[in-house]
């Protein structure tokens, strides 16, 4: 530390945030303060002070990028901590972008100011869309838990505020043995696209699985790998049919499905890009609807639960008694039909 000069060079003042912090500016009137840089009297801070009185401050010190009592500000100082570097990489990409959009909208209103009636209001907005409604309100009330926990804020405004009520459709449609043959026929074995819809299908994985899917994962004819959203670690046989689509087609190595230059897909892009590829083949499908569809061939050809959530991923039995007793009535259906076919012929 340097010894201060009593009384305290000219320009310099201190300033207390309401939240106790204490900084430092230059003020030379009727100019702007100018935040002084580093701890009080260290080196840091007098080379800080010097270049300011100077004038020869970069720009970027002369003027903060964000007012410290900004929704932009908090948003930054969020983005710095563990708890969002913390983050899965996909998880990072989809709430930065929501945080994006937030700041090109309100970046500038005081986050002190932001109430519950605010957050409700934006989800109202977004009603129409059940799935980007309630990310929003994830979002917020994450940032808000962290702004609290720092002593920033007193009360988290997102807290309480509901989620809007997804309609009971099933979600994803699932793809019909009908819709699987149309895109098999427009697309042969031996281009990417075909590879993408097989694995898919026949490993039962979600599209940021698929998408990272590589032979490092595949061992004496098992493929095993940790999925990205509840890191429990499934364990799917290689399928010959499987083994033999990937034989014969552009497979990359590091990643089986790669894009048209070669390199490996973050999951949103392979999810944009499998549902042009459908819609070329003329089928309303998605990747997660696949996964539907192999849960139901699994469970109709006599799959347990246990065997289900090993490949899936699935805990407990919801997931997968949902397509064990779908199984399981059709085949009674058929068992009680035959009987009765068989009683009237008689």
């Amino acid at each position: 530390m340097i010894d201060m000069p009593k009384p305290r060079p000219p320009y310099l003042i201190k300033r207390i945030s309401r939240h106790g912090k204490t900084g430092w500016y230059v003020w030379r009137r009727p100019g702007p303060q100018i935040r002084v840089r580093g701890d009080y009297g260290s080196e840091e801070f007098m080379a800080s002070y010097h270049a300011i009185v100077a004038g020869t401050v970069p720009k970027a010190i002369e003027k903060p990028r964000h007012s410290p009592e900004s929704l932009s500000w908090l948003i930054a100082r969020y983005r710095e901590t563990s708890a969002w570097s913390q983050l899965k990489g996909s998880t990072q990409r989809a709430r930065g972008n929501i945080l994006k959009n937030i700041e090109k909208k309100v970046g500038d209103k005081p986050y002190t100011t932001i109430t519950k009636a605010d957050i409700a209001a934006t989800r109202d907005a977004k009603r129409a869309t059940p799935s980007a409604a309630n990310e929003f309100i994830n979002v917020m009330r994450n940032l808000f838990d962290w702004a609290q926990e720092a002593g920033l804020v007193e009360i988290n405004p997102a807290s309480g505020v509901k989620s809007v009520q997804r309609p009971r459709n099933g979600g994803f449609k699932q793809w019909t043995e009908e819709e699987i043959e149309q895109f098999e026929n427009y697309w042969p074995i031996g281009t990417r696209e075909r590879l993408a819809m097989s694995v898919l299908l026949y490993t039962g994985l979600r599209r940021g699985d698929a998408a990272r899917l590589g032979n490092q994962h595949i061992r004496n004819g098992i493929i095993q790998l940790p999925t990205e959203k509840t890191g429990t670690f499934v364990t799917i046989p290689l399928l010959p049919i499987l083994k033999k689509i990937i034989d014969a087609s552009p497979a990359g190595d590091l990643t089986i499905i790669t894009s048209n230059t070669g390199k490996p897909f973050v999951k949103e892009a392979f999810g944009n890009w499998f549902r042009g590829v459908c819609n070329a083949a003329g089928v309303s499908g998605s990747a997660h609807g696949l996964r539907k569809s192999g849960a139901n061939r699994m469970a109709e050809a006599g799959a347990t639960i246990h065997q289900l959530n090993a490949i899936f991923g699935w805990s407990g039995s919801r997931m997968a008694s949902l397509y064990t007793e779908r199984a399981d009535r059709a085949k009674l259906a058929k068992e009680a039909i035959a009987k009765l076919a068989k009683k009237r012929t008689k």
